[in-house]
């Protein structure tokens, strides 16, 4: 199937109400090009920011993009969208140029072009990201390479919670440690623990995808081998003590578990936490010390905070 996209160059003011009609209309995601993108000061201790191409971006106002299956209603629903975008006007919203380009995409090309966003990306002081598909080689002696396809199931590995979770266990790990990753998704930290050096890593994860891809990704970095992937239920009938538990997951179902992660952990060990929002930071904190956690460090990245916690060595 081919697609038609529109571009409708508009105004700030103007981008929810105009992405509002687009969804309306049929399009399931609306695309927004700003040049104020390109002003905005990020975090870029690791290399992590791709560099935008200023060409992309209009001189002034922002573009909206939306895509839309071509089929005998496509120009009624072009025309539909353009009246309802017009009468915008009598709500005093400024609609800038509020011109109308359509191009046909092909689908094919479509679904591959956000490849080009992705890109090898350095998120500790070892451990670098790369897709699959970019040919990239090693620039420093030290450096570990995790390669991932993110295809359609998983992000790629860059998220700032997976990034805070990789440099916590960077730190925290020693070589031939023991480790279980809850909710492991990609696989993507049990595959860094293991480059890391950690003997043997248990991942467990809900979702039967999310086993899967663990499965592929862990054979694809050669690491299976150190890797047992289980579907699991947080953790479960886990019997076992291990160095290091890590999970990156929503601070809701952190807190359903704490006290089993206190009790999967030798004398000493850690408990690495991400996916916490700033707003859910002290619950966090606070339960972990409720289960007789030590707080060894809170990091955060943009929004998101990850916590280090310790089990007490006489425990």
């Amino acid at each position: 199937m081919n697609w038609s996209e529109l571009c409708i160059h508009t105004t700030n003011e103007a981008i929810e109400p105009i992405s509002n009609i687009l969804h309306e209309a049929g399009a399931s995601g609306v695309v927004i090009e700003d040049k104020a993108d390109l002003l905005k000061i990020r975090e870029n201790v690791f290399g992590e920011i791709y560099d935008l191409n200023p060409d992309d971006y209009p001189e002034e106002g922002v573009v909206l993009k939306a895509y839309l299956p071509m089929n005998s209603f496509l120009g009624e629903t072009v025309d539909q969208i353009k009246q309802t975008i017009n009468q915008l006007i009598a709500y005093d919203i400024d609609l800038g140029l509020n011109t109308i380009s359509i191009s046909e995409v092909n689908e094919e090309q479509w679904a591959t072009a956000w490849k080009k966003y992705y890109k090898p990306v350095k998120i500790s002081n070892h451990i670098t990201i790369t897709p699959t598909w970019e040919d990239y080689k090693p620039v420093r002696e030290n450096e570990l390479i995790i390669e991932l396809d993110p295809g359609m199931a998983f992000g790629t590995g860059t998220h700032p919670t997976t990034v805070l979770s990789i440099q916590a266990i960077e730190q925290f790990l020693k070589e031939g440690h023991t480790v279980i990753d809850v909710g492991t998704g990609s696989g993507v930290l049990s595959i860094a623990a293991a480059k890391l050096g950690a003997s043997h890593i248990d991942a467990y994860d809900l979702d039967e995808v999310a086993v899967n891809s663990a499965r592929i990704n862990t054979k694809l970095n050669k690491v299976h081998d150190q890797v047992t992937i289980k579907q699991n239920n947080l953790l479960e009938g886990v019997t076992k003590a291990v160095d290091i538990v890590v999970a990156n997951i929503l601070a809701e179902i952190i807190l359903l578990f704490e006290k089993a992660a206190y009790r999967a952990l030798k004398p000493g060990g850690y408990f690495i936490t991400s996916g916490i929002i700033m707003q859910k930071k002290e619950a966090v904190k606070q339960a972990l010390i409720d289960a007789g956690f030590h707080i060894v460090e809170i990091n955060q990245m943009e929004d998101w905070i990850a916590i280090v916690a310790q089990k007490p060595e006489n425990q």
